[in-house]
């Protein structure tokens, strides 16, 4: 099972990721938006926001009034970012619910 330490690297991995693509930083740029993230299994959130083609201040807690929440167990955020687990299968599955308006949920889906 993963800790809240490894959650919180594999998001802050992931804000790195985005980053570090031009066509994700390309596609998100103009898109400003909250995120938080629930952890179910550790019944934990961190919170951040898209800005500027980038994730930025992930910080530890729950963000009540985020635009985007993504609500996934702790292992498999962990296997999300190292690629082990594909977002469109798991997503269609349940393992990882995205709660967002359609808009930002389609404009998501081109950098996950």
């Amino acid at each position: 099972m993963a800790t809240v330490d490894e959650c919180r690297t594999a998001l802050e991995q992931f804000a790195e990721n985005l980053a570090s693509n031009p066509k994700s930083v390309k596609k998100l740029t103009g898109f400003q938006r909250t995120l938080a993230a629930d952890i179910t299994d550790l019944n934990v959130s961190f919170n951040g926001q898209f800005d500027k083609g980038k994730l930025i201040d992930i910080v530890d807690g729950d963000n009540p009034d985020a635009q985007i929440r993504m609500i996934v167990a702790g292992d498999d955020l962990v296997k999300l970012v190292a690629g082990e687990l594909d977002f469109m299968k798991a997503f269609t599955s349940g393992q990882v619910k995205i709660k967002a308006n359609m808009m930002d949920l389609m404009k998501l889906r081109g950098v996950l």
